[in-house]
């Protein structure tokens, strides 16, 4: 087993007005793939969390209904100022992307019918696919390191459960995590 060195000290708990300000940096830098801009800001550079909470929060997160950027700011707001922590962190990650939208959504319904402009959604689309893997490869790394043995059957089961056999993710997750746990619990 390869040990990983030591997470970087974490930055002091932020203010309310921090994390709405962080949440909307995010929001606002973070065109086509939130979730890898996100871990970059809130583990990387501003160090609020580290990397194991960040991959443990957005498990959670995914089995949460709604949007997993959502539910990951309202989950950190609240670590850090509960209701009014994630108030601050969910109303800065939406206002600025609301703002965009409507105003994209008005441009998009003018020029549609523009040839350039669906080519310009089609190369987002496959840059947001790259963020998308480039993010889940690092999250996959430190799991792969420490427990590959014990991560690789799940990584596998569940790729192909979802990708192969085209199976709902939530009933694949409600069989394959209690499994998962067990492995786990047994290997300590």
């Amino acid at each position: 087993m390869i040990e990983q060195g030591p997470e970087p000290d974490l930055a002091p708990t932020p203010s309310p007005w921090a994390l709405f300000l962080g949440f909307m940096r995010i929001a606002a830098l973070s065109f086509g793939g939130v979730l890898p801009w996100a871990r970059f800001v809130l583990v990387e550079r501003r160090r609020w969390i580290t990397s194991q909470d960040f991959t443990d929060t957005l498990a959670l997160c995914q089995l949460l209904p709604g949007p997993n950027i959502v539910n990951m700011s309202v989950a950190i707001g609240a670590r850090f100022h509960g209701p009014v922590g994630s108030l601050a962190s969910i109303t800065g990650l939406m206002a600025l992307p609301v703002v965009i939208v409507l105003v994209l959504a008005t441009l998009y319904g003018q020029y549609q019918e523009v040839p350039a402009v669906g080519r310009a959604l089609a190369a987002m689309a496959a840059a947001a696919a790259g963020l998308v893997t480039a993010m889940a490869m690092k999250m996959a790394e430190p799991l792969l390191r420490r427990r590959f043995w014990q991560s690789a059957p799940f990584i596998a089961l569940t790729f192909a459960a979802v990708a192969i056999f085209r199976l709902p993710l939530l009933p694949v997750v409600l069989c394959l995590a209690p499994l998962a746990v067990a492995a786990g619990w047994r290997s300590r």
